[in-house]
């Protein structure tokens, strides 16, 4: 090693290049090409014959033409298996989730009839299985009823929820073709963890006006009113029967999820566990006419397929803004939702999904959707991970279970007139429980205190006040985290390695030796406009704090500041200011700027801006050992 370093330090130091200039159409074009052709989609099409890039085009549009060529029996007998299992699943579901959105059964049901159609040909996921979801469903009930009272306004309140569903479809379809997919990337996976516990824990309060019988229940969704609620009716507003229904089948829900997770071959279980109780429950009612002893019961469920809505749709008026503003929110979360589980699951299974192409297939089921009186649907967690156990193979399982759906409206929905409330609630409670993802918070508080702010942030904005304001909160930090990040760069005090060339954070390195009469300071992020002043105001304190610690201990003043540059990836004018203000400054402190290992981009600016004569050409290093061995040429060989 010292023979290394010897020889080493008898080498002249190596001159940071300077990158040919770029033309200014091509800089920009590849940096276009980045920002949203990352992926380069083209790919495929180059060197091809114009009738290929057509085909390939469709393809494109419509995956199952691709891997449609390829499908054989064996896989349909696994996609087969899962569809009819996750079927099984999503009835009862569905008729529960409707009641979230404070609408009809039935529109649950419609909801998982035309939207996996429609994802099963053009989505790019083999395991995801598309239906209403609970949080969506709540989030789009609360804010479709802050507008439109449902219970005295029915039918202006289905027509502004197919309003919002058709632009929550225009919004990811938008999102995706301009592939803007990056922008869902803002909400950060500390606040969707707080914000999808906190609408799990508004979710289950929720279904309490269900699973206790209560008739008079508050419309607000934070936990002080429904608490209020739920004890302000307990002398005269609780049915027993209902409570015992309610109880019994929850006891035996959570029971069959929990065999269906120890043992992963019984997932099944849990899987037709809830059709299994829908079944038994409403016997039970139809056989004691419990409904006539207060339990509450679905009623009438309105038998046929879906019919078209379009002219149901707002397309002008005052509720058409409404309608955008609803849509765009609940888009925007549905997004964020389906394209996570795709990628869990791709990652699962070893491929790749188009985040983009995902975002074109969902806004194109939710605008079908919105026109064949559907409400906005996504991929649903739970649903796809039965469908991923049930051994599905491709999106045909979703065109399985669209089936069984059809063949339910048509002929089975008339055997639920007599369901009951409870057992719906129990339902849902037991579904969304599994959203409450403890171990990822506590795995959160341990890695990041920032990120577990914007986690609980999120998670109490739902519960102690409304499912949009902690939504909003959720943005909010993720935003501020952003932010703080950009504006107030790390910035670390470099030693040398004993035995080495290598300069590494003092902090994490106590055994670094610092240079005498060198300040050597790393930047951890871009120069920009944003935090070119406090970089310039942080790199000054760290000298006037070195300085006075020297003079405490009587110690030669620093002569040398130099600034690593290795994780600056980029400049903007702003920053060369900042560098030309600090240059002066240490000027008239007798202290030389040092610049080492600047990076094409950077170098790049410097020269542009004529910085570099400022500085020095001799003052620009390809490495902090090249800088020390100029400067301190006697520490180098030493240590």
């Amino acid at each position: 090693m010292e023979t290394e370093n010897l020889s080493y330090s008898h080498h002249p130091p190596y001159k940071v290049g300077v990158p040919p200039k770029q033309k200014l159409w091509k800089e920009f074009s590849t940096t276009l090409k980045e920002t949203f052709f990352s992926d380069d989609p083209l790919r495929t099409f180059k060197d091809q014959s114009g009738s290929r890039k057509f085909i390939l085009g469709i393809q494109a549009v419509f995956p199952i033409l691709e891997w449609g060529r390829s499908y054989n029996l064996a896989k349909f007998k696994g996609d087969l298996i899962a569809g009819l299992t996750i079927a099984s699943l999503c009835i009862p579901q569905d008729i529960g989730y409707a009641k979230l959105a404070n609408l009809a059964p039935q529109y649950g049901l419609y909801s998982s009839f035309v939207p996996p159609l429609v994802y099963a040909f053009m989505g790019s996921s083999r395991d995801i299985a598309i239906g209403p979801v609970a949080v969506v469903s709540l989030l789009l009930g609360t804010l479709l009823q802050n507008e439109i009272d449902p219970v005295k306004n029915p039918f202006e309140y289905r027509r502004l929820a197919f309003t919002a569903t058709f632009f929550a479809g225009v919004t990811q379809a938008t999102l995706g073709i301009l592939r803007l997919g990056f922008l869902i990337d803002f909400l950060s996976h500390a606040a969707i963890v707080g914000f999808m516990a906190g609408a799990a824990i508004t979710i289950a309060l929720q279904q309490l006006k269900g699973f206790l019988g209560i008739k008079k229940f508050t419309k607000n969704t934070d936990i002080i009113s429904v608490m209020q609620s739920v004890f302000g009716s307990a002398h005269h507003g609780w049915n027993m029967p209902t409570i015992l229904i309610g109880a019994t089948f929850l006891v035996f829900l959570l029971l069959a999820k929990y065999i269906g997770k120890k043992k992963k071959k019984l997932f099944w279980i849990a899987a037709i566990a809830p059709l299994i109780s829908v079944i038994l429950s409403t016997f039970f009612v139809y056989i004691t006419h419990a409904d006539k002893k207060g339990v509450q019961i679905v009623k009438h469920i309105e038998k046929g397929i879906n019919r078209p809505s379009v002219d149901e749709i707002y397309f002008t008026g005052d509720y058409l803004l409404k309608g955008v503003k609803i849509g765009i929110v609940a888009g925007m979360v549905a997004l964020t939702e389906a394209v996570a589980i795709g990628r869990t699951f791709a990652a699962m299974k070893d491929y790749q999904i188009d985040g983009n192409k995902e975002m074109i297939a969902l806004g194109a089921m939710n605008i079908a959707g919105s026109m064949t009186s559907c409400y906005v649907a996504t991929g649903s967690f739970s649903r796809s991970a039965v469908n991923f156990m049930a051994g599905c193979q491709t999106a045909v399982s979703n065109i399985v279970m669209s089936i069984v759906i059809l063949l339910t409206l048509l002929f089975i929905t008339p055997l639920f007139e007599y369901t009951p409330n409870a057992i719906l609630s129990s339902i849902i409670i037991s579904a969304v429980l599994g959203l409450i993802d403890y171990e990822a918070a506590i795995l959160i508080w341990k890695i990041d205190k920032f990120d577990f702010i914007a986690c609980m942030g999120a998670f109490f904005g739902v519960v102690f006040i409304s499912v949009e304001m902690g939504l909003l909160i959720a943005v909010s930090i993720s935003f501020a985290k952003l932010l703080l990040q950009v504006t107030r760069p790390r910035t670390a005090l470099l030693g040398k390695i004993p035995g080495s060339n290598v300069y590494r954070n003092i902090q994490q390195y106590p055994e670094a030796t610092k240079v005498p009469g060198v300040l050597i300071i790393r930047v951890d992020s871009a120069i920009y406009f944003s935090n070119s002043n406090y970089i310039r105001e942080r790199l000054l304190r760290w000298l006037t704090d070195e300085d006075e610690q020297l003079k405490a201990d009587g110690l030669p003043q620093i002569q040398f500041l130099i600034v690593e540059m290795s994780p600056v990836t980029d400049i903007d004018t702003s920053g060369i200011h900042a560098l030309e203000e600090l240059e002066k400054g240490l000027q008239k402190r007798s202290v030389q700027l040092v610049l080492a290992n600047p990076g094409p981009i950077v170098m790049d600016k410097l020269h542009a801006s004529k910085l570099t004569n400022v500085i020095g050409e001799d003052k620009i290093f390809l490495t902090v050992a090249d800088a020390v061995q100029t400067f301190s040429p006697k520490f180098a060989e030493e240590v």
